[in-house]
């Protein structure tokens, strides 16, 4: 066989391999698109449960637990502070995350502390302060958990950041679920495309009604 006979023969055998990949993702997502175990974003949306099914390969994850842990705000797919958490303890590459807490009250602050297992260095992330979380509107908004649960809050936050900076292919370079619904202007429910499933272990803040324009009200 000649050397142009070889090169055709391994793109056709490509060609074969990624059209029996392709075929393979459309079944698995047929079977969790008709499942009522997922999210509603995904159920019946075979699309949608194809990136998912990307996503879990990427972060060689089980696809069920990544559709659990992911929710749709603005439109934009964000993951769950909790789940970043877990995929960092579960990456290997340190010792589980701890959080060091201190001060009170704006003082109160938060840091996500743990020892890469290859140098033996202790890792710190981004500092995560209730002073912050002022400033930015975190805390601001009608029946912010920021106000209810600061202490579990800090602690996602600060999980949240440390998997970004430093287990980056984790995060896909998406924001977190609870940063989504946290920037300012999503308690304008006009604004909101789309909000998945209640976060454990709490549910989500109740949307007050939007506040009808002065163009609608002419009208």
């Amino acid at each position: 066989m000649s050397a142009t006979e070889t090169q055709i023969t391994d793109v056709q055998f490509q060609i074969s391999r990624e059209s029996e990949a392709f075929e393979l993702v459309q079944r698995q997502a047929k079977m969790l698109a008709a499942s009522t175990l997922i999210p509603k974003e995904f159920q019946g949306n075979m699309s949608n449960c194809a990136i998912g099914l990307n996503i879990a390969k990427r972060l060689g994850a089980d696809p069920f637990m990544v559709l659990q842990n992911i929710d749709i705000i603005h439109g934009r797919p964000g993951f769950r502070a909790s789940f970043l958490i877990a995929m960092v303890n579960a990456s290997g590459r340190f010792t589980p995350l701890k959080f060091k807490m201190t001060g009170e009250g704006l003082t109160k602050t938060c840091v996500a502390v743990t020892t890469d297992k290859d140098s033996g260095e202790i890792v710190e992330g981004p500092e995560v302060s209730m002073q912050m979380a002022k400033a930015e509107g975190w805390s601001e908004k009608a029946g912010s958990k920021w106000k209810t649960m600061p202490d579990l809050m800090l602690r996602y936050r600060a999980g949240a950041f440390f998997a970004r900076i430093y287990a980056p292919d984790i995060t896909l370079g998406m924001q977190t679920a609870e940063e989504l619904r946290d920037v300012k202007g999503f308690e304008t429910a006009k604004q909101v495309q789309a909000i998945s499933e209640p976060l454990d272990p709490f549910t989500p803040p109740e949307l007050p009604e939007a506040t009808a324009t002065a163009e609608e009200e002419s009208e």
